[in-house]
């Protein structure tokens, strides 16, 4: 594996302890063991040299650098990290270019994007026939849904992996292997507490990066006596945010913000929304947690008596992922206090959990085949969608077609409120309902006289 170094690196005391303490090996890795223990996928790609362009999605903090670099040096590739942050489309093809050189010569390179979802579509693009050709092993990481960040093209030549934010025990495991390892305070005489260990842990909230340069910086600032650094308490708490330390983003008091927040807005009442929504900020909570959390309240407590509210809460959480912290914090109170004023109907959340018990009962019941879909002669000579009325065809762009089963017939399961605009949709599914009833009465009487008619 090469990589450049330079005469002005720093020296190993001036290196963070993050890096210092950079796993050199999968047997050094902490966590993602749903991917790289024994026999699963991406450790056999591994052991195998048989690794391919791949995404790594995950939060921060999880490993997703090193594992590529780690990558790089088992399957012996020269390793190129390419940050998506100061690249444009000419440091991209001269990088291409130079990997397709290597490749001539016999050598296998493997490129690292960090934070691939920065790159717009056409510097995306200009990966390519690179990664096509097998020029590059790409490998890309992004803390976002690929889904949507990364252009389909590329996607569907990479096989994504979800890396998960490293566990309490991982952190606290990692944090001991630092005060020990030589590369870390292992020539020091530290004193630090388990406990104390525990509370950097669930302070990094997953991220490895943040639980070592948290424990730097509490050693760097311990009592030093007669050779020996004392981490204490005072120390500890001046070093982390005691309320981070109290908000623990896994424990009970998350829940209980949250619930206070959905709460809240549920019962209209905007100014306890906004105070719940900044305790959590001012915590340290995830704003797109939070905005998460909204988009479901926007439908499941609004629904359609405000439709809008759905669009609100979308827009509130595309802010928060354009601008972060602390600036879209604005953005959460916007949505926070709209979804608090607006008026309030639980009837889509009734309605497909009423659907959802049904459907879990009858998983079998089988599809009616007036609206099955018959793309084959087999099908269509099987009555699959005889009878189909297309409702672009009639003048009311209504039918009398039942698309329930059978033993669901008649059954309700969104039953509309008066609330806000809900009520034209109520008045809405009211005219339908009747149209209907008219409808089917009407063909029923035809039927028995059409019937009458054959038997006389």
């Amino acid at each position: 594996m090469n990589e450049q170094t330079t005469f002005f690196q720093a020296s190993p005391a001036d290196t963070p302890l993050a890096t210092r303490m950079r796993p050199r090996s999968l047997e050094e890795f902490v966590g993602q063991r749903h991917l790289l223990g024994e026999g699963k996928v991406l450790r056999q790609l591994i052991d195998r040299d048989r690794v391919p362009s791949m995404i790594f999605w995950g939060p921060p903090g999880v490993g997703k650098t090193t594992l590529a670099r780690i990558i790089a040096g088992r399957t012996q590739s020269n390793f190129i990290n390419f940050s998506a942050v100061t690249s444009g489309i000419k440091e991209i093809k001269e990088v291409m270019n130079e990997a397709e050189r290597t490749r001539m010569l016999g050598e296998r390179t493997i490129l690292f994007v960090d934070e691939i979802h920065r790159f717009n579509k056409a510097q995306q693009d200009a990966f390519l026939p690179f990664v096509e050709r097998g020029s590059i092993v790409l490998i890309g990481a992004t803390t976002e849904n690929p889904s949507f960040e990364v252009n389909s093209a590329l996607l569907s030549r990479c096989k994504v992996f979800v890396l998960q934010a490293l566990t309490q025990e991982d952190l606290t495991g990692l944090l001991a292997r630092a005060l020990a390892d030589p590369r870390g305070f292992g020539g020091q005489d530290v004193e630090i507490t388990p406990d104390m260990l525990g509370m950097v842990a669930g302070f990094a909230n997953g991220d490895a990066r943040t639980a070592l340069g948290t424990l730097e910086m509490v050693v760097l600032n311990g009592r030093r006596e007669q050779g020996k650094v004392t981490v204490t308490m005072e120390i500890l708490e001046q070093c982390i945010n005691k309320k981070s330390l109290l908000y623990d983003k896994n424990g009970e008091e998350h829940y209980n913000l949250i619930s206070a927040l959905h709460k809240s807005m549920r019962n209209s009442d905007p100014d306890a929304a906004v105070y719940w929504l900044a305790r959590m900020l001012e915590a340290g909570e995830e704003p797109l947690y939070v905005a998460r959390r909204m988009i479901r309240f926007a439908s499941e407590d609004i629904g359609l008596a405000d439709s809008r509210a759905l669009e609100v809460a979308v827009a509130a959480y595309q802010a928060s992922h354009f601008i972060g912290m602390p600036e879209c914090s604005v953005n959460l109170a916007h949505a926070a206090v709209y979804l608090s004023l607006a008026p309030k109907s639980n009837a889509l959340e009734a309605g497909y959990m009423a659907a959802a018990a049904d459907a879990q009962k009858m998983l079998a019941e089988p599809v009616p085949l007036v609206i099955r879909n018959a793309p084959t002669r087999l099908m269509k000579d099987l009555d699959y969608g005889k009878g189909y009325q297309y409702a672009h065809d009639y003048e009311s762009k209504l039918t009398t077609m039942q698309c329930l089963p059978d033993s669901l017939l008649g059954k309700k399961y969104y039953v509309p409120t008066t609330q806000g605009s809900e009520a034209r949709y109520a008045q809405r599914l009211q005219q339908i309902e009747e149209w209907k009833r008219v409808h089917r009465e009407a063909e029923r009487k035809a039927e028995e006289e059409n019937q009458n008619r054959k038997e006389r």
